[in-house]
């Protein structure tokens, strides 16, 4: 059975999540056909337009909404729209059928009706339900339609939310969960975890708990919304959302229901009393603040006396709205320049103030809750972490926190205030097991408290992390680790504020190569955390600037070149597999990789002129170079070089890795999206010894390199007058994007020209050097270090 291929999807509904489903199948390829209901008022109609009015308008809102939910545009053209009246009959030729529509099981054992007549036999049918239960779907339904059915709970938006938990029925063929399992990990990109059918699964249960306990802690420990919410955001290695924003974003009544539900159909949970619902709660429900999609919750926008968009917080013991309120806890303030998230998270639960107590209740409660749902929701402790990092965004799951702030000491901690741990925790502690994952040889194994030993996590070759290989240390210096990740392949990464490259990441590069030219096959460069890098370090750009230093800021620039050149010249392979942000000198450093391997969540492109310069790390020198390979022998291609310089001078980011192709970043037939974020390593890696056992011989610096001169320069120059007079560029950007044309058009020469590479690095160095003495490029560096976000001057 695990030989099928999926070519066809249809997905039965089309609100938000159906549409968004949709949208993500056919980024990934995928032909699907979306259909809803006949709205009312064309039941007699025979107009197509009419009959599908549902259908096509939920899509077309889909495709506006921001994030968007398509890769590229492109892809809207692989689904096909219709209606459960007309084109029930198409699911014949689906292989899978998704139902995603409202959460009501006799609404779905309707839809089931329609799908039992239509579907060819083998095909697989799932549910995207979050709240009933997956075996009372079954109930009579034929044994083809049984075997090839389970739960397939996709979370909001699936694009960007990486969990899908698979639940299979006690009829469920298992060759249908491993199928599923395994086509979500590979083809959609998602973490799947394997679900028992518990009300609300893994992660809604889990995530659920986490938000109610915090309500309770709320009234107990006398917090207000704003306190909450810094408590529990990012500084403990959760979304930006925290906790009541994210109650707005998912709204209020939706989790009023999970955690009703939980209440209902969970008589033997101990802690059952934590998802009674507050008071002020049910004001909020009764009110219609259910959040975004009524216009307030916990907090509400409204304009302020000038104008300006202000978000105000609710009181939760007035219900009164009002300004929000910064703030500050000396736990906190301490712990905020701390990095490393497990140095933090120890600092905040040891905190003396009522942050520190916040910490330690929250953790105790929530330790005490995951420790009790093994084995009732999972078998396996490591689904429950993969689950909630998956599907809330946390950083590091719940059984990794308690192993960072150790297992034993906690446990007495928490006994001590009253709370209890369910006793396969302190079978494993007597037995001399310390903690719930472990490390060995580039392998991780999580304790499995069935057969009281651990157990190596599945696909451990296909999703390789370096921080696995801390046994397999080759070199490091203040910000870099080089590992050898095995089959003669080198790894490094790097651990600086959001992945910038300055000097230390430079030389980290460099001796990487040295060492892998010295009887390794290659090297890959990735980095694990949120984002690959922001690009260069400007605070240092900045400093020499400010102080005129510039011999060093020519040095460091000249650093920068010869890295990314060393990459492209090495003797060995270079694979760079970057996700996330991978901006400014990470592009570059993609742009001069032998291939690149990006998560299809990679968002790259050359912003240097929002901050007033150009690429200056060889960015500039080989978009240039492409756009030589690409014009025509015959005749200089203006067109094509103008198109590479306005990707610049626009600063155009690519919104998805493949979008990165579009933008020119990526190569077509070369570099290769790897849908799933945790195998990217494991691919770069393959990559390195395809390319290295191909016969890989160092490639030879270019001296062909064409330039168009004077040709094309008056053109470009007029384009951007042209720009500055409509008011699209300050009299800034204009002289910025002049310096760039004046580099890609190889400077003032009468005649296209043949260059070297050098010649035009040279030529970028300079533009660079000389920006670095404007006064508005220098308020424009301030301004990003500061406020994140480079000002229009």
């Amino acid at each position: 059975m695990n030989n099928r291929t999926i070519k066809k999807i249809a997905v039965l509904g089309s609100g938000v999540m159906g549409s968004r489903i949709a949208c993500h199948f056919a980024g990934v390829g995928v032909q699907v056909l979306l259909l809803d209901m006949v709205p009312k008022e064309a039941a007699e109609s025979t107009k197509p337009a009419e009959r599908n009015k549902l259908v096509n308008d939920a899509l077309t809102t889909a495709v506006k909404s921001n994030p968007s939910p398509v890769f590229t545009k492109d892809v809207v053209k692989k689904i096909t729209t219709g209606n459960f009246d007309d084109n029930m009959k198409d699911i014949a030729s689906c292989d899978w059928i998704i139902e995603v529509v409202v959460e009501r099981l006799d609404i779905k054992k309707l839809i089931y009706d329609k799908v039992e007549q239509f579907r060819k036999p083998g095909t697989l049918v799932t549910s995207n339900t979050s709240g009933i239960p997956i075996h009372l779907m079954t109930e009579g339904r034929g044994d083809d339609f049984k075997k090839n059915f389970c739960g397939s709970h996709f979370f909001n938006p699936p694009r960007y939310l990486r969990l899908l938990e698979i639940i299979p029925t006690p009829d469920t063929d298992p060759a249908v969960v491993d199928f599923l399992m395994h086509y979500g990990d590979l083809y959609l990109g998602k973490t799947t975890v394997l679900c028992k059918d518990t009300p609300a699964f893994i992660a809604n249960r889990i995530g659920v708990y986490g938000i109610m306990s915090i309500f309770g802690l709320v009234d107990k420990l006398g917090l207000t919304i704003d306190e909450v919410d810094a408590l529990t955001g990012p500084i403990i290695g959760r979304p930006k959302s925290a906790t009541f924003r994210t109650a707005d974003v998912v709204g209020i009544d939706t989790l009023v229901k999970v955690a009703k539900g939980v209440y209902d159909n969970c008589p033997t949970d101990e802690a059952k009393e934590s998802f009674v619902i507050p008071g002020w709660l049910n004001k909020l429900v009764d009110n219609n603040w259910l959040g975004d999609k009524t216009g307030q919750g916990f907090f509400k926008k409204t304009k302020g006396a000038g104008g300006e968009k202000e978000i105000l917080t609710l009181d939760l013991k007035t219900l009164e709205y009002g300004p929000r309120i910064k703030p500050k806890f000396p736990t906190v303030e301490a712990a905020k320049p701390i990095d490393d998230l497990h140095t933090r998270l120890k600092m905040l639960v040891a905190g003396q103030d009522k942050a520190g107590e916040f910490y330690r209740h929250f953790h105790y409660g929530l330790f005490s809750y995951i420790s009790h749902r093994i084995p009732e929701i999972s078998d396996e402790l490591y689904r429950v972490d993969d689950a909630m990092m998956a599907g809330f965004g946390w950083e590091i799951g719940a059984f990794e926190s308690w192993d960072v702030l150790g297992v034993e000491k906690t446990v007495k901690a928490m006994q001590a205030a009253g709370y209890n741990v369910a006793g396969w925790v302190t079978e494993m502690l007597e037995a001399g097991n310390k903690s719930f994952y472990k490390v060995e040889s580039g392998k991780r194994y999580s304790y499995d408290p069935a057969s009281k030993t651990y157990k190596p996590l599945p696909g451990g070759e296909a999703f390789i992390v370096m921080n696995n290989y801390q046994d397999k240390l080759v070199w490091k210096n203040a910000s870099c680790r080089l590992y050898n990740l095995g089959d003669d392949v080198l790894g490094l990464q790097w651990f600086t504020k959001m992945g910038s490259i300055g000097g230390d990441v430079l030389s980290g590069i460099q001796t990487a190569i040295d060492k892998a030219e010295k009887g390794y096959k290659g090297l890959v460069i990735a980095n694990e955390g949120s984002n690959f890098s922001a690009g260069a370090n400007v605070g240092m750009i900045f400093m020499l600037a400010i102080d005129q230093e510039y011999d060093e800021l020519d040095m460091a620039i000249r650093l920068f070149q010869n890295t990314m050149m060393r990459a492209r010249y090495s003797a060995i392979p270079v694979v760079v597999a970057p996700h996330g942000l991978a901006l400014g000198g990470a592009c570059e450093l993609s742009l001069h990789a032998d291939k690149v391997c990006p998560a299809a969540e990679t968002y790259t492109g050359l912003v240097e002129l929002g901050v007033g310069l150009i690429p200056g790390g060889g960015g500039t020198k080989e978009f240039v170079l492409r756009a030589s390979d690409e014009m025509h022998n015959d005749e200089p291609d203006t067109i094509t070089l103008k198109n590479r310089f306005l990707t610049i001078a626009t600063a155009k980011v690519g919104t998805s890795a493949h979008e990165g192709f579009e933008i020119g970043v990526y190569r077509k037939g070369l570099d290769e999206v790897v849908m799933n974020q945790g195998r990217r390593i494991a691919e770069a890696k393959r990559s390195v010894i395809e390319i290295f056992d191909s016969g890989y011989t160092a490639p030879v610096q270019r001296k062909d390199i064409k330039v168009l001169g004077q040709s094309a320069l008056g053109a470009l120059y007029a384009g951007v007058h042209a720009m500055k007079i409509a008011n699209y560029a300050t009299e800034h950007d204009a002289l910025v994007a002049k310096k760039l044309a004046y580099v890609m058009c190889g400077g003032d020469l009468s005649e296209p020209t043949l260059v070297s590479e050098q010649y035009l690095l040279d030529l970028e160095r300079e533009a660079f050097l000389s920006l670095c003495g404007e006064k508005k490029t220098l308020e424009r560096i301030q301004s990003v270090l500061k406020s994140g976000r480079p000002i229009r001057n």
